[in-house]
C-alpha cells in the first residue's frame, strides 16, 4: 500500500516593482541625504519668511521720515528712528532668501552632474539596475522626474512664501523688481533655473560618465545660462521709449536700458528706452520659457545619447 504524500506549494517569487512607484522610492533611498538637505533648507526658508511677514510693518516703520535733533511737526527724532534695527533685518534677509533662490540652479546642476547620474555611472550600478527589469530610459525618466518634481514644488511654494513675506515691494526694503536676485526670486523664474540646471547637469553626466568632471561642467553650463539670460534680459521684450529736451528724472521703479543724451543748437536732447514695472510679467514669461524650452531640449538630449551608448 503507497501513501501519498501532500504536495506543498512552493512559495510564490516576489518580483521586483515594475512601476513607477518602485522606482521612485529607489531613489529617494540612494539619493535621502539631499533629500533632507532639501527639506531642512526649504522649512529654514519658509520660516525665515514667516518672520519677516510678521515684522513687516516694524520694518517699513524704520523707513519713516524723521526730524532732527528732537522730534517736531508730528515727526519722530532721527535717533529714535535710527533705533530701529527691524528695517535691516528685514531687508537682510529677504536679500539673503532672493540670493538662495536665484542660485539653486548652480547647486541643482552639481548635484545632478556628480550625484545623482555620475557618480551611478561611473560606479557601475546604472547598468546593474539595468539588467535587473529597468529599461536605460525607464531609469533617466525617474532619475530626473522624481527630482523635478521636488524642486517645482518646493522653490514654487519657497518662491509663492517669498511674496506674500514682500509685502508692499518697497524698493528702500526689499530691492528694485528688475535687481537680478530679486527678479529670478519673484517669479516663475524661481522654479524655471533650478530645473534647467537639472537638465544639464544629467547631460553632462551622460556625456562623461565621471562624477566629478560632470558636477563641475554642470556648473559651468548654469553659470554661463545664468550670465547669458541676466545680460540678454532688457531685450527680451520690447522697450519703452521717452524724449525731452533740457532734463529728464525716470522715477525709481523703471528698468533703464539706454540713456542718451545729445545737445543740438544749444538744447540738450535726450531719449530713454526703459521697461516699466508692468512689464516684470511679460519679461518672466519669456524667460521662463526660454528656460523650460533649455531644459526639454536638454533633457532630450540626454534621453539620445543614453540611447545610443546602451544596448
Amino acid at each position: 500500500m503507497t501513501a501519498t504524500l501532500p504536495t506543498t506549494a512552493a512559495p510564490a517569487t516576489r518580483r521586483p516593482s515594475r512601476g513607477p512607484r518602485g522606482l521612485t522610492w529607489a531613489v529617494l533611498r540612494l539619493h535621502r541625504t539631499a533629500l533632507v538637505f532639501w527639506g531642512l533648507a526649504l522649512t529654514a526658508a519658509t520660516a525665515a519668511l514667516i518672520w519677516m511677514y510678521v515684522i513687516g510693518d516694524e520694518a517699513r516703520s524704520g523707513l519713516s521720515s524723521c526730524a532732527e535733533p528732537t522730534a517736531a511737526d508730528g515727526l519722530p527724532s532721527c535717533a529714535s528712528v535710527e533705533a530701529i534695527t527691524a528695517d535691516d533685518t528685514y531687508r537682510a534677509v529677504l536679500s539673503l532668501i532672493a540670493a538662495s533662490l536665484s542660485y539653486a540652479i548652480f547647486l541643482v546642476a552639481a548635484w545632478a552632474g556628480g550625484a545623482l547620474i555620475g557618480r551611478e555611472l561611473e560606479s557601475g550600478t546604472a547598468r546593474l539596475a539595468w539588467t535587473q527589469s529597468v529599461s536605460p530610459a525607464r531609469w533617466l525618466a525617474a532619475k530626473l522626474a522624481v527630482p523635478a518634481v521636488l524642486i517645482t514644488a518646493g522653490t514654487g511654494a519657497v518662491a509663492l512664501v517669498n511674496l506674500w513675506a514682500r509685502g508692499d515691494d518697497d524698493p528702500n526694503l526689499v530691492g528694485d523688481w528688475y535687481y537680478p536676485d530679486v527678479f529670478v526670486a519673484t517669479g516663475p523664474t524661481a522654479v524655471a533655473y533650478p530645473l534647467a540646471g537639472l537638465a544639464l547637469g544629467a547631460l553632462a553626466a551622460l556625456l562623461l560618465h565621471r562624477a566629478l568632471p560632470a558636477a563641475g561642467v554642470g556648473f559651468a553650463a548654469a553659470l554661463v545660462l545664468y550670465n547669458v539670460l541676466e545680460r540678454l534680459r532688457e531685450d527680451l521684450w520690447p522697450k519703452a521709449t521717452r524724449t525731452a529736451t533740457g532734463s529728464l528724472e525716470m522715477p525709481r521703479s523703471v528698468f533703464v536700458a539706454d540713456w542718451d543724451a545729445t545737445a543740438t543748437d544749444g538744447v540738450r536732447h535726450i531719449r530713454v528706452t526703459y521697461h516699466p514695472q508692468s512689464h516684470f510679467w511679460p519679461l518672466q514669461y519669456v524667460e521662463t520659457g526660454l528656460l523650460l524650452a533649455l531644459a526639454a531640449a536638454a533633457a532630450l538630449a540626454a534621453f539620445a545619447l543614453l540611447r545610443r551608448r546602451t544596448p
